[in-house]
């Protein structure tokens, strides 16, 4: 009977003990926001291997890790639409500039991507390597992508395939459209892309070679990835004097592909165009309306960042960079060149006139060490300094530094964007790269949005200036660039999804970098999760790179 009743207690203590749930890791107390829009609840997460496992009361499970959140945000990954870390991710995989402000997924392709590469290619970006150094081990893009993953990094990537790489790929730099046999060709570059796992096409159309594309030939290449359920987003032939008529050749070519389109970092450029903004959001309402899928995103600045190319003529770029630099140093075309950077037009984009001052044109990334002097010096500082005239000086930084000088032009109001962070319609980017400020990464300046971007809204515009609610805001950093891009399983907390978390103080998360000292890390944000791995804990990076590739919504097996 002892024994009996031994046994019996023994298999009753052994019941009691396997109903006790279990997960790798468990966040208590936390006020869960969960990428709906909805009201915050207070909640505990488990999480088994890379899913959340269970969302509730856990005060009863047991963790292997167990973080207490209370009084702590505790969200989905953010989503980073448009950003340029494809080379910082391969010098540093940490990717601390976006982790330590909770960016779980970089997503890259405005117009350039670092796939298809043909053998000339590959060439042509061994040669143009700057600071950061590396061999091009794969040709397409979703070569490219498993090749982070399998090098390591800490955030999960994606990407577009770039419209101009395709053109390149099968043109070249030639001002023409491509023959049909041409357009055959890339029209097969982004049916191979879609089923590698490309979310869609991306195009950059200010820029040569890009564009010399039609309206036309955007159109073949959405096609295709409208059969593989991808979208298309473009930085819009002018977001300046024709940005009406750039939003409607964005409306016109997802309306005609069948694709849902986005507008890369949505901007009115240059004041006399600043009260366009209300008409470019009428127009993207009634599309809307109309029941195409229109989307934006944004960075939360009112400078952009690019290069000097974005202050000349597209006409004495084609070619590529050599025979640009040849043209600029042939004293005639010269001449022509520098009438048109002071006449203004509606024919191309141009940067320095939408900025209005060459104090408004702020010089920020160099090649050659006997240029970088000139680093957070203004075009108009670089101009006095040079005794030349603004045009004439940008051309020569051009020829002397063998690039196409990294810059940033003051172009937008404060009001619009605003205006535009309220819109329901509208994600964010970063539309940089994600650096540690260390090493090869001090030798330029950055844009701050590459240190700041995602906590400068939560911070400033959420917090301080209430433009909107905490978990809209949350939203717009998950769930919506999630499903305009038909990833599955991320940008909600919801059980079954991949553990990407980030948990963060709302009342003290903050960005810091400015232009004058741009690597500047952002604070606030606590711990990161990506796939269920820490990658940030307590503020400080782990180590740990389990980043992935994801895939769109055509990917083939």
């Amino acid at each position: 009977m002892i024994r009996l009743l031994l046994t019996f207690l023994f298999a009753a203590t052994l019941l009691a003990s396997c109903s006790v749930d279990s997960y790798d890791i468990i966040i208590r107390n936390g006020t869960v926001y969960d990428g709906s829009g909805g009201p915050p609840i207070t909640a505990d997460i488990g999480v088994r291997g890379d899913v959340i496992a269970a969302i509730g009361d856990l005060s009863e499970a047991e963790g292997t890790q167990v973080i207490d959140a209370e009084g702590m945000a505790v969200s989905p990954g953010f989503i980073n639409m448009l950003s340029w870390a494809t080379e910082s991710l391969i010098e540093d995989g940490r990717s601390m500039g976006d982790i330590r402000q909770g960016v779980t997924l970089e997503v890259f392709g405005e117009g350039w991507s670092m796939g298809p590469l043909s053998p000339a290619m590959k060439k042509l970006e061994k040669e143009n390597q700057f600071d950061i150094y590396y061999d091009i081990e794969w040709t397409t893009l979703g070569e490219y992508l498993n090749f982070l993953e399998e090098k390591g990094v800490s955030c999960n990537v994606a990407s577009f395939v770039g419209a101009t790489t395709l053109r390149i790929h099968t043109i070249g730099y030639e001002n023409r459209p491509p023959t049909e046999v041409e357009l055959d060709s890339m029209r097969l570059l982004v049916r191979q892309a879609m089923e590698e796992g490309a979310i869609g096409v991306g195009s950059s159309l200010i820029y040569a070679p890009a564009f010399y594309s039609s309206t036309e030939e955007l159109i073949e290449l959405c096609k295709v990835a409208a059969e593989y359920d991808g979208m298309y987003v473009s930085h819009m032939r002018s977001e300046g004097n024709r940005i009406l008529e750039s939003v409607d050749e964005l409306i016109r070519i997802a309306a005609e592909s069948g694709v849902n389109a986005e507008i890369y970092h949505l901007k009115a450029g240059g004041e006399a165009n600043w009260p366009k903004m209300d008409e470019v959001i009428a127009k993207v309402d009634s599309a809307r309306a109309a029941g195409l899928e229109i989307t934006a995103d944004m960075y939360n600045y009112t400078a952009g960042a690019t290069g000097l190319d974005a202050a000349m003529p597209p006409w004495v770029q084609e070619g590529g960079k050599d025979q640009w630099i040849e043209r600029l140093k042939d004293p005639e075309i010269r001449e022509r060149i520098i009438n048109e950077m002071k006449t203004p037009t509606d024919e191309w984009e141009n940067l320095m006139l939408l900025a209005g001052d060459p104090d408004r044109v702020l010089l920020i990334g160099f090649k050659q060490d006997s240029l970088r002097h000139l680093t957070g010096k203004t075009l108009g500082e670089a101009s006095e300094m040079m005794g030349l005239s603004p045009e004439e000086t940008a051309i020569e930084l051009v020829i002397r530094d063998d690039t196409r000088v990294g810059t940033a032009y003051f172009l937008m109001s404060e009001e619009n964007t605003r205006k535009q962070i309220a819109l329901p319609w509208v994600s964010f980017c970063s539309d940089a790269g994600s650096m540690a400020p260390e090493g090869v990464f001090l030798n330029s300046n950055q844009h701050p949005r590459a240190y700041g971007n995602f906590t400068r809204l939560l911070g400033k515009y959420v917090r301080e200036e209430k433009v909107i609610p905490l978990e809209e805001a949350i939203r717009k950093l998950t769930k919506l660039p999630a499903s305009n891009m038909k990833i599955s399983n991320r940008g909600e907390l919801k059980e079954g999804y991949f553990a990407d978390i980030v948990i963060f103080d709302p009342m003290t998360i903050q960005d810091h970098a400015t232009f004058a000292e741009p690597h500047q890390l952002a604070t606030g944000v606590i711990h990161v999760f990506v796939n269920g791995t820490q990658v940030l804990r307590d503020g400080e990076h782990t180590g740990a790179l389990p980043g992935r590739f994801v895939r769109g919504p055509g990917y083939r097996k």
